[in-house]
């Protein structure tokens, strides 16, 4: 038997169309290309200061669980508040985030509180207090047929900016040539990214004032129990990814081939690309064997390659099947977007977005440390190993509780 999501409700309280989805497009793409640096720098700036592996995963943590906590509060308050104003304080926060970083750098329990407090992001996944707000008022601009586009063209956009900030990353080694220092060239990369939030602030500025609901509504109501299960399915997605954030697969292709910064952004660039060119074909395919399936008959095979690369003996074909990996790893992104705001009323999606977010956050957070000491263990590539085999069981348990449950496109 067929269970179909519940019924859509009407809302009027947000005026979201093609100019709101056009300017929330950009913004991403501007935040995409400072995570796309971020994530390649962040490690070796810290190695450059002195840090081990095992301080740079408690950090990946530490800015991890700090996403969760605050995408958790957001996701709750924004119903009854102006989105406008609430992304607008994100984008603040993410220019104040570029510049503490930087001069916290010297005293690692400062630059814990730094990670934690603000919007830097070790992974290369959309994660943050901007992004159940942005998938909110995305959802809200598409008509049902046209939703999982929309959030294909969204990490599209998001995975290319990505690329093109991968290859800013060999930019501090550009800045010593010139006669920069190492520790100076990373500084002006993260005031850069503090620049960058400057820029998404004065994008989200041309939103209108918008809300999903009313001040007095729940923030999630009839679909309850279908988020708190899709929560707690992501959760185990993301502990498993948090073995194999990027920043860490970069510190481990570092450490165990001694791949250069400039080959890193390179190598990550790339990575990047196929990432962002596999959303439009996993739109595609949600067309033709449904969201659900799509998820994980792409995902699973993505898991594969990550352990065949723990176990590789030469950098090139490790690098190889990190890229077939990279081909096939998000497309369950935008599915996974489109199927949580389908099989939930307009007013719950921002609370959805947020709640099935923040468990990924904190269980993601987690690992990294985890994985950082095991980076310094006898077989380096065992984050890697773990990562692929959670994330198959993962897998088969979404296709096993879900397979039922159908978004209104796939309804008879």
């Amino acid at each position: 038997m067929t269970t179909s999501a519940p019924p859509q409700t009407s809302d009027t309280a947000l005026a979201s169309g093609p100019h709101s989805a056009l300017v929330l497009y950009v913004a991403r793409g501007l935040r995409g290309f400072g995570d796309g640096f971020f994530i390649i720098l962040m490690p070796a700036y810290l190695s450059a200061l002195g840090y081990g592996a095992a301080d740079i995963g408690i950090l990946a943590s530490a800015s991890l669980l700090g996403t969760a906590i605050c995408t958790l509060a957001v996701g709750f308050i924004a119903p009854r508040h102006d989105l406008r104003r609430l992304l607008l304080s994100g984008a603040l926060l993410m220019a104040l985030s570029g510049i503490a970083f930087p001069i916290a750098g010297d005293n690692f329990f400062i630059l814990t509180i730094v990670v934690f407090v603000g919007t830097i992001n070790p992974s290369a996944g959309d994660l943050g207090v901007l992004v159940p707000l942005e998938h909110a008022m995305l959802a809200r601009s598409a008509a049902d047929e046209e939703r999982t586009r929309t959030f294909a063209r969204y990490s599209l956009i998001g995975a290319l900016s990505v690329a093109a900030g991968s290859l800013a990353g060999a930019a501090p080694e550009l800045l010593v040539h010139l006669g920069i220092g190492t520790i100076a060239a990373f500084k002006l990369m993260f005031y850069a990214y503090a620049a960058l939030g400057l820029a998404s602030a004065a994008l989200y500025r041309l939103l209108p004032h918008a809300r999903m609901g009313e001040r007095t509504s729940a923030p999630l109501g009839p679909s309850r129990g279908t988020v708190y299960k899709l929560a707690a399915l992501f959760s185990l997605d993301a502990f498993a990814g948090g073995f194999a954030v990027q920043s860490l697969v970069a510190l481990w292709l570092f450490q165990r081939f001694d791949l250069s910064l400039s080959a890193a952004s390179l190598f990550f660039f790339w990575t990047s690309v196929l990432s962002a060119f596999s959303y439009p074909v996993a739109a595609w395919l949600a067309r033709r064997i449904g969201l659900v399936n799509t998820m994980v008959f792409t995902h699973i095979p993505s898991s594969v390659f990550l352990i065949l690369a723990a176990f590789s003996p030469n950098l090139v074909l490790t690098l190889l099947l990190l890229l077939a990996r990279a081909a096939l790893s998000q497309m369950d992104v935008p599915t996974r977007t489109s199927y949580v705001m389908a099989v939930v009323t307009p007013p719950e999606r921002t609370a959805a977005a947020s709640v099935t977010a923040v468990p990924r956050s904190l269980a993601s957070s987690v690992s990294p440390a985890l994985a950082g000491a095991l980076l310094t263990g006898a077989f380096s590539g065992l984050p890697l190993v773990i990562c692929g085999a959670l994330k198959i069981v993962y897998d088969v348990s979404l296709l096993l509780s879900f397979r039922h449950i159908k978004p209104p496109e796939e309804e008879p």
